[in-house]
């Protein structure tokens, strides 16, 4: 019988030894997750969860970084369905992943194998096995996490009612390896990285991942954005045009990145963000499946895409491609914002907008236990 953490609550579940697709093996694996709303599973193994799932660097609560989404009423309605969220695997919010104990007691470290966006899926899909979840509503997810909703709807179809896939693409792009590569290459070009195995150094390459996330953040916002915000002002109190050029003296968009950096530095482990970035890199839904549109059609999960106008990382005609080759396309919807591959993270009323649209639209695909009168025999777990 299920048992689920409380609402709201971190839990951590084992899966056994994890295999990965490209033949690396993760001993005694584990992914942590957070729940709310009451899980329903019908006679016919039907359940009313949402799945949802997050960027890059972003973590299992999702009721904060979706704020306003989540909730009794909401969106995302737990009063109707139970909503999850897990931490992925080779994360650091929970997650086994390179920071943590190898069995001999040792971190990781450059030992934990690269993972891709299968990977994750697969792991997740053992978390939700031992969970005694077989089946979901729904799948949500933007960017990485968009990435791994395209993937669940084509790797256990018969387990996904519907799917709604946000700023993501079909395949890494070469010029997304490319930024991301060089992010990689800045963390492991920092003096303190030791290969990966700085952790019990006493110091890590929180310069190398500092410089990674301002790429990455000029990335995820957009132009017109951060140019009215910034200008080419400098930053108070600072001049970045005297006689010889000071790294003391900044721009005022300087400033706003090494502040997104320390904020990352604060929260965030180099070796998850090396192991994670990669798997973005790895990135092909067409890997050992046959042609790219071929994939695409053949799936059979109604599926909604999502896209930003303005995204500079993920553009908008990456989500277009997905429309016009899906097999099952429920919609197509656009974000149209100034900030860029960030507006499915901060644009909260065209997301309530979408994200009930969806809801909307995948209803006559969904099979959700509602009520004992309706369903027969229901399970509750709480």
């Amino acid at each position: 019988m299920p048992q689920l953490a409380p609402p709201g609550e971190l839990a951590v579940v084992p899966i056994g030894d994890f295999h990965t697709e490209a033949g690396g093996l993760i001993n005694e694996a584990f992914l942590a997750y957070q729940r709310w709303g009451q899980l329903r599973i019908g006679q016919d193994g039907s359940t009313n969860v949402l799945l949802i799932q997050h960027a890059l660097t972003g973590d299992s609560d999702v009721a904060e970084w979706w704020k306003g989404l989540v909730g009794p009423g909401m969106a995302l309605d737990t009063e109707r369905f139970c909503v999850i969220c897990t931490n992925v695997i080779g994360g650091c919010k929970g997650s086994i992943g390179p920071a943590d104990r190898h069995p001999d007691g040792d971190h990781w470290g450059s030992r934990f194998p690269a993972i891709s966006i299968r990977d994750q899926v697969d792991a997740e899909k053992k978390l939700l096995d031992a969970l005694g979840i077989r089946r979901l509503s729904a799948v949500i997810g933007g960017s990485m996490g968009g990435a791994r909703t395209l993937e669940w709807s084509l790797m256990y179809p018969e387990a996904v009612d519907a799917a709604l896939v946000i700023a993501v693409s079909a395949r890494a792009s070469a010029w997304q390896i490319g930024i991301q590569s060089a992010q990689i290459s800045m963390i492991e070009g920092d003096l303190f990285w030791h290969g990966g195995d700085y952790y019990d150094t006493g110091y890590s390459p929180n310069a190398g991942l500092g410089a990674a996330r301002k790429l990455a953040h000029l990335t995820y916002r957009g132009e017109l954005e951060v140019d009215e915000r910034f200008g080419s002002e400098a930053q108070p109190g600072e001049n970045p045009l005297g006689t010889f050029r000071d790294r003391r003296q900044r721009f005022a968009v300087q400033s706003y990145l090494d502040h997104q950096a320390r904020k990352l530095v604060e929260r965030f482990d180099a070796g998850s963000y090396v192991i994670l970035t990669d798997s973005l890199n790895r990135h092909d839904i067409s890997r050992d499946r046959g042609g790219l549109n071929k994939v695409l059609s053949s799936s059979t999960v109604p599926t909604m895409v999502v896209g930003v106008d303005t995204d500079i990382l993920y553009p908008y005609h990456q989500q277009e491609h997905l429309s016009r080759n899906l097999g099952n396309l429920l919609a197509m919807a656009k974000i149209s914002s100034p900030v860029g591959h960030d507006a499915f993270l901060a644009e909260f009323r065209q997301m309530d907008n979408i994200l009930r649209r969806f809801m909307a639209l995948a209803e006559p695909s969904l099979t959700i236990p509602d009520s004992p009168e309706l369903t027969g025999k229901i399970e509750f777990y709480i």
